[in-house]
């Protein structure tokens, strides 16, 4: 404890924010413009650092300056006091108003346009002080954001578990993929169907490396089917909008059917694709305090996920 607080007394925040600023930019000169200070100012904080800790902390290499272990050691905690700094900052706000405050999401694509839009809308209404910015992305990518800290929550399917050690996972209900269509597609008023009856039907579905593409195919695998030749093979957005052609048939989480405009555009069609359950989760950093704007939302997100795992699907707002 006597070396740490040797340390401490040596070193200051300005010292960590002057390392990321230098191995954010990449020298020592960059670093000083978005500092608004000099190169030697910067210089001088890195030595001193590095004098009080002992530790080569970056090196110059082909890139540009680079963090040593020792950097990257420093500047993973370093990420964390600032953040922790930033949330102490907003709960001191919301002490006045904890209504009042930014919200950062991360959220599977599938989700954003209905269940991530319904609980906007629904905290818009109540709180119009509250300002959001949603990042509509993968569930990996998803995960690294909440580990970078650029993320307060993330609201993801679980295709990958996250690593427990380091999130809280908490999961909202089961949601398994559904097979769709157009509504003015002539399956749409079948009462029965068999996969096995659409291989020859146009398909487009998610690329094979994608998450969900994982899922379609354990869906046609339980069937003993191979996958249809797809015609068209990418993300959500591009499937919806062939969707609505009337011409193509697709695979989505059911969650995605819940909600408008979705419900009341494509058609769900009566076959049960056993084995392509996933639990949709909210997913938290660990030793990581919800700031009260965050706490709103989280409570929300609980609130419909509850209503639609408790019925069946219908369209909600």
């Amino acid at each position: 404890m006597d070396e740490i607080g040797r340390i401490e007394r040596r070193i200051g925040l300005h010292n960590l924010r002057v390392l990321m600023a230098v191995v954010t930019a990449g020298s020592m000169g960059k670093a000083a413009k978005i500092l608004a200070t000099s190169q030697p100012a910067v210089s001088r904080s890195i030595a001193e650092l590095e004098h009080a800790l002992g530790v080569r902390l970056v090196d110059r290499g082909a890139r540009g300056i680079e963090p040593t272990p020792y950097g990257q050691a420093l500047l993973k905690r370093g990420t964390a006091v600032f953040d922790e700094l930033q949330q102490g900052i907003k709960d001191i706000r919301s002490l006045a108003d904890p209504t009042v405050g930014d919200l950062t999401i991360g959220a599977s694509i599938a989700i954003t346009e209905g269940l991530i839009c319904s609980v906007i809308s629904r905290l818009a209404r109540r709180y119009s002080r509250l300002s959001f910015q949603v990042h509509a992305t993968d569930t990996a990518t998803a995960y690294q954001a909440l580990l970078d800290r650029k993320i307060d929550l993330a609201v993801v399917h679980l295709i990958h578990p996250p690593a427990e050690d380091v999130m809280n996972v908490e999961p909202l209900l089961q949601d398994p993929h559904v097979v769709v269509v157009g509504a003015q597609n002539p399956l749409a008023r079948r009462r029965r169907v068999a996969l096995a009856q659409l291989m020859e039907e146009p398909w487009t579905l998610p690329l094979a490396d994608q998450p969900y593409g994982s899922v379609v195919h354990e869906a046609f695998r339980a069937e003993g089917l191979a996958v249809p030749p797809v015609v068209v093979g990418s993300t959500l957005p591009l499937r919806t909008a062939l969707l609505m052609t009337g011409q193509f048939l697709s695979m989505v989480p059911r969650v995605v059917m819940q909600f408008p405009p979705k419900s009341r555009l494509f058609k769900i069609l009566p076959i049960d694709l056993a084995g392509t359950a996933r639990p949709l989760a909210l997913v938290t950093l660990k030793n990581r305090t919800l700031n009260p704007a965050a706490q709103i939302f989280a409570d929300a997100v609980r609130v419909i996920a509850k209503s639609l795992a408790a019925g069946p699907e219908r369209s909600t707002d």
